[in-house]
């Protein structure tokens, strides 16, 4: 008897551990394209991301190089005050985004322009994303506007 209640036993936990296993498979097969990982203008230009990757790039859209042209296409530059990276967008921007504003891209690099799919802008006069803030501090650039 004693035999048969181990061997049972044995078989529940290779079958728990089976699922287990199947379980982490499939959420990692889940979140391979759904992970973005932000990146500053200063951080690519020491690290270049690989060819194909999707990531989000942040900073300030760097005044006098935002230019609208004759369709939905807009051409920018994304500065954290280290580096400076050019951005084109086709699409319709947010209301709130100007040039000296922040603001988080996603996309991929085609050679050294980032096209970006979706553009997120601040949402109100004080407000910028943690990792903007995060990257101009590293700079020296971040002005708090509160003070």
């Amino acid at each position: 008897m004693k035999s048969l209640k181990k061997k049972r036993r044995i078989q529940v936990l290779i079958a728990a551990a089976v699922a287990l296993l199947l379980a982490v498979a499939l959420i990692g097969y889940g979140f391979r394209d759904g992970i973005n990982l932000y990146r500053s203008p200063s951080q690519m230009a020491e690290s270049p991301p690989s060819a194909g990757e999707v990531f989000r790039l942040g900073g300030l859209v760097k005044e006098g190089t935002l230019i609208r042209g004759a369709s939905e296409t807009v051409s920018f530059s994304v500065t954290d005050g280290g580096a400076s990276i050019p951005v084109r967008f086709t699409g319709v921007l947010p209301d709130l985004f100007a040039e000296g504003q922040g603001m988080i891209g996603t996309g991929r690099m085609e050679g050294d322009t980032f096209v970006a799919t979706e553009i997120l802008a601040k949402h109100d006069e004080s407000y910028m994303p943690r990792e903007v803030i995060d990257s101009l501090k590293e700079q020296g650039v971040y002005e708090d506007p509160n003070s």
